[in-house]
């Protein structure tokens, strides 16, 4: 795929495109209103067009100053392989090499075989140092 025919925004997409994204992308659902309050406090994403289609997106989350997490990484599946993923990520990093304070804690979790982008982009396991946790509310 030409990178070109592509519409970039630094920003996070609309939530109703959000939740189709996740979607297809398999990732876990959202509710709603979760969707459009967690969008409106993103500290920084980006979000990625192909004709009106959000096709890719990333979001950084966070304080700000002292802790960040990459979150909500993902490519339509069958424009994966081509490049779309390592743009979004590269601008999502960049942002934060440039706009993030010293010491800045910045965290991921990598799903499936997702780490080996991550990786490429300076992001260690935790492990044995920590273990990564969750807890979902009302799944």
């Amino acid at each position: 795929m030409d990178l070109g025919q592509l519409d970039i925004y630094e920003q996070p997409p609309k939530a109703a495109d959000y939740l189709a994204l996740r979607s297809q992308a398999g990732m876990s659902p959202r509710s709603e209103a979760g969707a459009a309050i967690g969008l409106r406090n993103s500290y920084y994403a980006v979000s990625v067009y192909l004709q009106d289609e959000l096709i890719g997106m990333g979001r950084v989350i966070g304080d700000g100053g002292c802790h960040m997490q990459v979150v909500d990484m993902a490519v339509r599946p069958d424009l994966q392989g081509q490049g779309i993923g390592h743009m979004i990520f590269g601008r999502i990093v960049a942002y934060l090499e440039r706009e993030a304070p010293d010491k800045t804690f910045v965290s991921l979790i990598a799903d499936g075989p997702a780490d080996r982008l991550y990786r490429k982009f300076g992001f260690a396991y935790t492990q044995p140092e920590g273990q990564g946790m969750y807890l979902r509310i009302r799944p």
